[in-house]
């Protein structure tokens, strides 16, 4: 056994460097009037001024420097940066067809290969949407029996809280499994037990992916592509998480293939197979089985982990502001009582509604945004952005905007509030991103948020375990959920 070195370690960089740079030379600017950035250096490009494990933060400093659109050059790799609300909407608003491509990232095509609607290219992804709004909405997104099941899971995580007794825990894979059962029962037409081994294999699975896919090890690995791919390292991790995810799916639409009822399409997986099952048309090549397992891998990932982790992000933020917490307490009494809340009871609780905005805004969940390309070559804010580019619409830059929030770093419901305490829209809230590729589970979203937050305070009291310290630093990964903390929750008489 022997211990590597730092020369050791250097050397084998220079050596994996000098390989990038004989079989993939950085493509060089041919275009006039592209947007300023930093000059790169030969090989790793700006990488050497860029935050791995929290390039948001880079971005925005460089945002300051270089103004609203601007470049930066990531290994070979050139991406265009659309800062502020202002320029964010317009590009993907007002150029929603130039803007609307998803940008090639290795990681994720690994995993995806161009199918389901995330990380889809070109007619296949807008069939696949198509598919997925119509299919949601079909079973319900957004009207009653949804409510319904969302109060119902509401009441088995009220029971799970209830356990600890009051006693500190972690709240985060019951949270997972809460939030993540509502897109199963759409998915799949039945919910899990929060202790099913299954159920925990599939949300560590997609916890793991989601924490590595931000991590600085991957970024490398997009980054050097052609090197790192014949490496030990996290995005190894990821491919193998994937792999047994979608193992799970395959065995779940097989079983659901064998008792299809044409006549009774119960979820989502029932739906698409009766796709398959249609007669010849134009989309018919698109429902084949690679497209149903990322269809349903995306919508359960996405439909877990976001809403999951601002919810995770209220309690702490309840946490560390009580007479916030009892604001939003005192109002559930007047407007609700002891009843069970409805979605309609948001347009009577502006403070609750507030509240939840600036969670979202400030959890700042996607903070760079999934990345977009352009579809086609753009002329936009007198620049010359050709086709193929890869494009970040930052959306950290918009619900930080100075512009259109008074305390942009800080936790501040009075954004959404205006003197006499009515709940007041902010164009800039754009959690959800805008245009083309904007989240299809949006209303969805909105109604759990709604609903889990409005339940969970009007059942306890949320506090953190006496002499604990409150950290509002977000973790690192392709998400920003909180530090790892432990949570009290006292059931309210």
């Amino acid at each position: 056994m022997f211990a590597i070195d730092t020369v050791t370690v250097l050397l084998l960089i220079l050596f994996c460097l000098f390989l990038i740079k004989y079989f993939n030379e950085p493509k060089k600017n041919l275009f006039k009037n592209f947007p300023p950035g930093p000059k790169p250096l030969p090989i790793i490009g700006n990488m050497h001024i860029l935050n791995l494990k929290r390039p948001y933060q880079t971005f925005m400093e460089l945002s300051k420097e270089y103004g609203p659109v601007f470049s930066i050059q990531i290994g070979s790799q050139k991406m265009v940066l659309l800062c502020g609300y202002e320029t964010v909407k317009d590009a993907l608003v007002n150029y929603a067809e130039e803007f609307s491509e998803r940008a090639h990232v290795p990681i994720f095509h690994d995993i995806a290969k161009g199918y389901g609607v995330i990380f889809s290219h070109g007619e296949n992804w807008k069939v696949m949407r198509r598919f997925t709004i119509s299919t949601l909405r079909d079973l319900g997104m957004g009207k009653k029996n949804i409510e319904n099941k969302i109060n119902e899971e509401c009441d088995f995580l009220i029971r799970m809280f209830k356990l600890y007794g009051g006693k500190p825990f972690e709240n985060t894979i019951i949270m997972n499994a809460a939030v993540a059962n509502i897109i199963v029962s759409i998915l799949l037409g039945h919910r899990f037990d929060y202790d099913d081994p299954v159920f925990l294999r599939l949300m560590n699975f997609i916890n793991e992916n989601i924490r590595l896919a931000g991590s600085p090890m991957v970024t490398l690995y997009n980054t050097f592509h052609s090197v790192f791919r014949w490496l030990p390292g996290g995005h190894r991790k990821v491919k193998e998480n994937a792999i047994e995810t979608q193992k799970f799916i395959t065995q779940t639409f097989t079983k659901h293939k064998e008792q299809l009822d044409i006549n009774d399409q119960r979820n989502l997986i029932d739906a698409f197979l009766v796709k398959q099952q249609e007669e010849k048309s134009e989309f018919s090549s698109y429902f084949h089985n690679e497209n149903l397992i990322m269809v349903v891998s995306n919508l359960f990932a996405a439909g877990m982990e976001t809403t999951s982790t601002t919810l995770r992000w209220g309690l702490l933020l309840m946490i560390k502001y009580p007479e916030i917490q009892k604001n939003v307490q005192n109002e559930i009494e007047r407007i609700i009582g002891s009843f069970e809340p409805q979605f309609e009871h948001r347009k009577k609780m502006p403070y609750t509604n507030a509240v939840i905005h600036e969670i979202q805004r400030f959890s700042n969940i996607i903070p760079t945004n999934l990345p977009h390309a352009t579809a086609k070559d753009v002329t936009f804010k007198g620049y010359f952005i050709p086709k193929g580019t890869y494009v970040i619409p930052l959306l950290t830059s918009v619900l930080r905007d100075e512009a259109h929030f008074e305390k942009p770093n800080e936790f501040y419901p009075k954004h959404f509030l205006d003197s006499k305490g009515n709940f007041v829209k902010k164009e800039a809230f754009l959690p959800f991103s805008a245009g083309k590729r904007s989240c299809a589970g949006e209303n969805l979203a909105k109604m759990e948020l709604f609903l889990f937050f409005t339940r969970l305070l009007q059942n306890f009291t949320f506090h953190s375990p006496s002499g604990t310290d409150l950290d509002l630093t977000p973790a690192i990964g392709f998400t920003t959920p909180p530090m790892p903390h432990l949570i009290c929750a006292t059931p309210r008489a």
